[in-house]
């Protein structure tokens, strides 16, 4: 193995190094949960295990997807911790001046009270202030008031927690994430969430040291940039050896009904669509669609999660099915019953699907709320029951199998050298095996901890794993076509890798920063979270590339070229320029939770991955489906809309309204820019609806590229039947030729 491949095994042992010590120190260093919360004259306000209690019915409720607690979760609802602590604050403030004195020393006071840390270890019991306990009565009832009889305004529903009680724990829940957020951590000048967010009347401002942090991160990102514009400037050009497309041949048995997949994601993406509108009209209708009420049927956590969660499945679908087509593809060789295994698996995929969906909306309109295994984790992104986890984690282990089974006769081509198909192996195996760091947590897992694996899976799982799997995957397509050859392949893959991966494993860190973690976790994630962007600064010339190869390619090669030229793009300005929104602490601090984060996950999220997905699905597509059925006048719709559609949602909504709320933040703390004075204001609602131009664009987009990919998919099956009927001989060397070894 050359040297290249042990510094990228060694860059990734150190980074889940300190990504795993990191986890310790979260573990060891998680804020506490009082098993006791008692007043001064020993008043007992909160009993053991309530505060877990009120958490278990959050989550189990849907809960980050009404609002938010730590800045993570829906930004349309209040964010619980910011909106708890700045009125049990208030009633505190309210409480100190009414025992005289002069407001000055009223405030001081205040302070005092949420800021000295009176938790006592040994025996779980936290200890309020005469006036914190009084105001802590008082905020829990009106917190426990709205989660019971709902908000239209902020799209929650009335009996979202169906009992008072139960509304009560909730709230009790809420209060400790807010006194995690003021109460000093022992030995620190700080609090457990170092100081977020910001809020006056407890003392809370941003920390200096978030502020060299910041600095220190953005000095690296200008270094790496420059060495890494140095670097590629040295390297030697090279013209495309001899590109030639990959003529189209009837699909293997396996091969169709791996189009089928690409049928049931685009129907997946046009169902994301549908609810991603419905989400964004409950800001400014509540659980309303013109008059509709929405509340008890389809209510805004319901259509918040189905969007988050079938994006990840539509997404995932298409590099599921790409895995699939190419190992029979690179093989030359169809194994026997393969066809039975990859239709076995959708129909067990389209299973899960429609259960964890179900599942997740029983839970979220009070059905299924108290089952973990049925109903909904209450996390975003990994919200479906444990169960359908599990199953969809077999899903990916039997991919997994079928994938290696058909690469088997084309691996031994490789004898002992580390190629491109090893490695497709290995980005394979990386994909059920870093999903599975979802179990690590259930909804009585402290929240610290529950937040660090759940970004195992968020940004481990989709940004890292995944896109090495579809740079390994590009790669193999560019070597059989001529435009790379495999040492130059290797050469540009080692390097992706190495950058990636080496940056971001430990950039994980970075959304970890008010989490109840400690400072050490804020300079790791600052620093490796920055340096992710470097890679990035080449764009401008796989852009250029990709391109010319397109071009060069020709025979309908040019769409899934250029859709991946679109990846290269919004991977510069969604995972690039908008990360630097949510990256630097001192700009997150201001930024945590608000419509600023929308903006990066969009760019990134879809302007990376979803059109990563659709380049991946038009090679696999390209290789099976005759001429007659490749419109390509759809693909030009598509790829337009889904462009255009995304910059002016970004520009005329998702910007101006998130560096509004900055600009509340920074003038009056994170509780007011979640507020209904500005989230429900006139200035919110008029760009919410400024998104409709950009989301009419982007859904024709949509639509165009779903009935291209369901023509192609007829076309496909249709061409099986025409060679069942004619078999033409012309099509058989075509699968040998494309497996042939490289050089």
């Amino acid at each position: 193995m050359k040297a290249r491949w042990w510094l990228v095994l060694l860059v990734l042992l150190a980074g889940f190094g300190v990504l795993g010590l990191g986890g310790r120190q979260i573990a060891q260093n998680a804020p506490p949960i009082p098993q006791r919360v008692v007043a001064e004259d020993g008043t007992l306000l909160v009993g053991p295990g309530q505060i877990l209690e009120g958490q278990v019915s959050y989550l189990g409720h849907g809960g980050q997807h009404i609002g938010s607690i730590w800045g993570h979760g829906a930004y349309l609802a209040p964010d619980w911790t910011a909106k708890a602590l700045h009125q049990w604050a208030s009633h505190t403030l309210d409480g100190v001046k009414a025992q005289g004195g002069s407001v000055a020393d009223a405030k001081a006071g205040t302070i005092s009270l949420f800021q000295n840390n009176r938790y006592e270890s040994s025996t779980g019991t936290l200890t309020l202030g005469a006036a914190q306990a009084v105001a802590y009565l008082k905020t829990r009832g009106e917190l426990a008031k709205i989660a019971v009889e709902g908000d239209k305004g902020a799209a929650i529903p009335a009996r979202w927690i169906p009992t008072l009680q139960e509304g009560e724990r909730v709230a009790d829940f809420w209060l400790w994430t807010a006194w995690t957020a003021a109460a000093r951590r022992p030995g620190a000048d700080h609090s457990f969430t170092q100081n977020w967010p910001q809020e006056p009347l407890v003392g809370n401002t941003i920390t200096p040291i978030s502020h060299l942090w910041s600095i220190l991160s953005i000095i690296l990102l200008i270094l790496g940039v420059g060495l890494m514009i140095w670097h590629h400037a040295s390297q030697p050009a090279e013209e495309f050896p001899a590109p030639q497309a990959i003529p189209a041949a009837p699909a293997t048995p396996s091969q169709r009904w791996s189009a089928i997949y690409f049928a049931v994601a685009m129907a997946l993406f046009l169902v994301q669509i549908g609810m991603g509108v419905l989400t964004a009209h409950d800001a400014v209708e509540g659980n309303g669609l013109y008059g509709v009420d929405l509340s008890h049927i389809l209510p805004y956590a319901a259509s918040r999660t189905w969007h988050l969660q079938l994006a990840v499945f539509w997404i995932a679908t298409c590099w599921l099915a790409t895995g699939l087509y190419l190992g029979p593809k690179l093989s030359a060789k169809e194994p026997k019953g393969q066809w039975l295994g990859v239709a076995g698996l959708l129909a067990a995929l389209v299973v899960v699907v429609v259960g964890a969906l179900t599942g997740a909306h029983q839970a979220i309109v009070g059905k299924l709320s108290g089952s973990f295994m049925l109903g909904h984790q209450g996390y975003e992104y990994v919200e479906l029951g444990r169960l359908w986890q599990i199953l969809l984690t077999v899903g990916m282990l039997i991919w997994l199998v079928l994938v290696v089974r058909a690469l088997i006769p084309a691996l031994k081509g490789e004898k002992g050298r580390l190629g491109l198909l090893k490695l497709f192996v290995l980005s394979a195996i990386a994909i059920p095996l870093f999903y599975s760091a979802g179990f690590m947590y259930t909804r009585e897992t402290h929240v610290a901890l529950a937040e660090y694996w759940r970004w195992w899976v968020v940004h481990l799982w989709v940004e890292g794993f995944f896109e090495v799997f579809a740079t390994v995957a590009i790669a193999l397509l560019s070597t059989r076509m001529g435009l790379l050859r495999e040492s130059t392949a290797l050469r540009a893959v080692s390097t992706s890798m190495g950058l990636f991966l080496g940056s971001g494993v430990i950039g994980t860190f970075h959304h970890l920063y008010y989490t109840g973690s400690p400072a050490s976790i804020s300079a790791l994630g600052s620093v490796f979270s920055a340096l992710e962007i470097v890679p990035l600064t080449i764009v401008g010339f796989e852009i250029a590339q990709s391109l010319k190869a397109g071009k060069a390619i020709g025979s309908g090669y040019e769409w899934p070229f250029k859709f991946f030229a679109a990846v290269c793009f919004w991977n510069l300005i969604g995972a690039g320029v908008f990360g630097m929104l949510i990256n630097p602490p001192s700009v997150l601090y201001f930024g945590q939770g608000l419509n600023t984060t929308p903006i990066h996950s969009h760019a990134a999220l879809f302007g990376v991955y979803g059109f990563l997905a659709i380049s991946l699905m038009l090679f696999a597509l390209r290789g099976m489906t005759p001429d007659k059925a490749w419109d390509e006048k759809w693909l030009k719709v598509g790829f337009w809309g889904l462009n255009i559609g995304l910059v002016l949602m970004l520009v005329f909504s998702l910007i101006p309204s998130g560096f509004y709320q900055i600009a509340q933040s920074l003038e009056h703390g994170t509780w007011y820019a979640r507020s209904a004075e500005v989230v429900q204001s006139p200035l919110m609602r008029t760009f919410t609806w400024l998104r409709m131009p950009g989301d009419v664009l982007f859904g024709i987009g949509a639509l165009a590229v779903i009935l291209f990919t369901f023509k192609a998919v007829i076309g496909a099956w249709g061409w099986r039947t025409a060679e069942e009927i004619e078999p033409a001989k012309e099509h058989l060397p075509v699968a040998p030729a494309f497996a042939v070894a490289e050089d």
